[in-house]
């Protein structure tokens, strides 16, 4: 199995040995291990803003401290990791997804995946490169991961087949220093000794006898349709003055309203016409951004997206209305 990681590794950037890699259940596990690994209470974690949720809720397990980097359309902005990387000389590590990000499906740019390396030289700092959706990329041109551009083996890689393959399976791996390895190992030994014997012997016959990149177009296929009808109603339903991030790749969306729309209250309104979203606010480790939502395409059918997106814009539609006769009454 560790081969067949490598060698999937190698396809995109990576050369690393079976030494350099652990199997593990699922990247979920994979972060947590990361955090048991390396975080002491107080430990300060630099991330994207928003961030991955149940990496804040594992870090936050370890009592960790986060400091948030903000983004734009081309990912975490590297001038903005450099001054936190001025403020917090002792920052354990940044996070950091690349890909499609979850919850924003942005992508770090190619120039920026090598500051960010670069960055990480000057100042000491290791990276965890989170990567589960990298392999979902349906329009624009491939980028390497930020671990290619490692030069002094302090990027840890964390990748999974759960987004690609089966995600009952959980299937995942570290790749990483084998000084890192070695200690991971460890941790790993007492969370459960080892990953599902049989899942990884189901995931390595599979690689060895069929065209896992054949699959995987198909799932690319299938996303893009369902990602371009999403985009295609929210242009036609959604109020103009929305925001939304257009991705290559991934999963998600990430659509920003006007400030005075909560996404919580937004949410309850939507539940009320059987239609639903994830809120924004439990990206951000610190601060409150109540004015943003997440949308997923990957798991309902095109007329079911279409159907979703009617209902949220009509429930914005009317909010929008009522929130400007207020500030009319108001006036």
């Amino acid at each position: 199995m560790r081969e067949a990681i490598c060698e999937r590794m190698e396809d995109i950037g990576i050369n690393a040995a079976v030494d350099n890699v652990l199997i593990t259940s699922g990247s979920q596990q994979a972060i947590d291990l990361t955090g048991k690994l390396f975080i002491n209470p107080g430990d300060i974690i630099i991330c994207e803003s928003p961030t991955y949720l149940a990496a804040i809720n594992v870090f936050e397990s370890y009592n960790a401290t986060f400091v948030e980097v903000a983004m734009d359309n081309d990912g975490m902005i590297m001038e903005e990791l450099e001054k936190k990387l001025q403020a917090y000389p002792d920052a354990k590590f940044i996070y950091t997804v690349p890909d499609f990000q979850n919850p924003t499906g942005r992508t770090l740019k190619f120039e920026r995946r090598k500051q960010m390396t670069e960055l990480a030289r000057q100042y000491d700092v290791l990276i965890v490169e989170d990567n589960p959706y990298g392999a979902i990329r349906f329009a624009g041109e491939e980028i390497p991961p930020v671990k290619h551009f490692d030069i002094d083996n302090r990027v840890i890689y964390i990748s999974s087949f759960s987004k690609i393959f089966a995600p009952g399976l959980r299937l995942g791996w570290i790749c990483a220093d084998e000084t890192f390895i070695d200690k991971y190992v460890c941790f790993k030994q007492t969370a459960d000794l080892h990953t599902d014997s049989f899942a990884q012997r189901i995931t390595a016959k599979y690689l060895e006898l069929y065209d896992m990149e054949e699959h995987i177009n198909k799932i690319k296929d299938v996303y893009k349709k369902r990602c371009i009808t999403m985009l295609s109603c929210m242009k036609q339903f959604f109020p103009n003055n929305i925001n939304y991030s257009i991705p290559e790749g991934g999963l998600f969306i990430w659509v920003e309203l006007p400030e005075m729309i909560d996404s919580e209250q937004l949410l309850v309104e939507c539940l009320e016409n059987n239609v639903a979203f994830v809120p924004g606010s439990p990206f951000f480790p610190n601060s409150t951004n109540n004015n943003t939502l997440r949308l997923n395409y990957s798991n309902m059918p095109e007329e079911r997206i279409i159907e979703g997106m009617k209902r949220i814009g009509e429930v914005l539609q009317r909010k929008l209305k009522n929130e400007n006769k207020k500030e009319v009454q108001k006036a």
